[in-house]
């Protein structure tokens, strides 16, 4: 008996692989533009964007944290820390804005007190 290699599984397991490395979310238009991103915990940062990956790991050039109230952790403050070139890990990426067009409003959920 004569076996032969299953060579046509290995090709069909890269197709796969390269299926799955695709993100559904593409970035290439705001690459060297400015983008504001939320990290898991609270934390918001933004910067120039200079790269990224397909696990959302992000590089921004001229970083700025925006950083949080002591009382709350959750609620941001006026101050903000320059943290220069900064490599933000995708996993701990929460959600991603463009600067340009980013506007705060009110909570439709929040009961208005009369």
């Amino acid at each position: 008996m004569s076996q032969q290699p299953a060579q046509s599984q290995g090709h069909e397991s890269g197709d796969k692989d390269k299926k799955r490395k695709e993100t559904i979310l593409d970035l290439s238009k705001y690459l060297d533009k400015p983008i504001r991103v939320k990290f898991a915990g609270g934390r918001e940062a933004s910067g120039i964007l200079k790269g990224y990956d397909p696990l959302l790991n992000l590089v921004l050039d001229g970083t700025t944290e925006y950083l949080r109230d002591p009382d709350d952790q959750f609620k941001l403050t006026e101050d903000t820390r320059q943290l220069g070139l900064v490599v933000c890990r995708g996993t701990s990426v929460v959600l991603i804005c463009p600067v340009d067009g980013m506007e705060a409003i009110s909570n439709p959920f929040i009961q208005q007190e009369s």
